[in-house]
């Protein structure tokens, strides 16, 4: 069955694209199958899977559009060992293109359907925004995982999106649900991030993932050489942090692998 995860926060600059690219090589790492979607107009994404945006003919604004199935455009990371639906500068004319169009909010869905069944897993990086694509992400998701830093504007945001998919899910994807929420940028020394970490774990409870992300140099660098930090650099603490990451998403799902494996390939 496939699992199809929306990984978003309307707050910039929390690691949500960092996230999506190195949870899906680690997922690849513990041989599942995976596609990453790329929603964000910048293409941050892609670009950090080794694809060069520029070069592109189409992208996931075509397949938004009906221009394009899916299984046309997808193209293989070879950096990052998984599936992707790419995107490029096109993407930013999507939100205007897509008012005027039928099921405005359900077209990703639909076009994904055409694909699941090759894929255990399908994540959704979105803008830092609540738009339109970030809508169409959260009526595809099966459940929605939250990146972000353990610092007091942190917590004002997370509950505007709480919000959101609160309304997405009775409007149109009753069985959206949160999945979990993810620390990253953790520094274990400052007091402030201990504390809004506390607070996180006493209002979400198991919601929150054990795996915390440190703040790690490498992480940082990985884009620049277009591959994800878990297979560029697999041995740095944030790379081993985001193949925990990927062990934890697999057993809450009970869909465990070999552990050994998933450490050592």
């Amino acid at each position: 069955m496939t699992i199809t995860l929306a990984i978003t926060n309307q707050k910039g600059g929390v690691g949500k694209t960092t996230t999506t690219v190195n949870l899906a090589a680690g997922l690849a790492v513990a041989d599942k199958r995976v596609l990453l979607v790329d929603l964000d107009p910048q293409a941050n994404a892609t670009m950090g899977s080794g694809i060069d945006k520029r070069a592109l003919t189409q992208s996931v604004y075509q397949v938004l559009l009906g221009m394009q199935p899916a299984a046309g455009v997808r193209v293989r990371s070879t950096a990052g060992g998984y599936d992707l639906l790419p995107a490029n500068r096109d993407l930013a004319g999507a939100e205007v293109e897509m008012v005027e169009l039928e099921q405005r909010e359900t077209r990703l869905k639909t076009a994904l359907a055409e694909v699941a069944a090759d894929y255990d897993y399908i994540l959704l990086d979105c803008p830092p925004s609540l738009s339109m694509l970030t809508v169409n992400a959260l009526a595809a998701a099966d459940a929605v995982m939250i990146p972000m830093q353990c610092e007091y504007y942190a917590l004002e945001g997370l509950s505007d999106l709480v919000n959101t998919i609160k309304r997405v899910r009775e409007k149109l994807n009753p069985r959206l649900e949160i999945e979990g929420l993810l620390r990253t940028m953790f520094d274990p020394r400052n007091t402030l991030s201990q504390q809004v970490s506390d607070e996180l774990k006493s209002h979400f409870g198991e919601k929150v993932y054990t795996t915390v992300i440190p703040r790690n140099v490498r992480l940082a660098e990985a884009p620049s050489y277009g591959a994800p930090a878990v297979n560029f650099d697999r041995a740095c603490k944030g790379s081993q942090a985001y193949v925990d990451l990927a062990w934890e998403v697999i057993t809450r799902r009970g869909g465990a692998t070999s552990r050994t494996a998933t450490q050592t390939r």
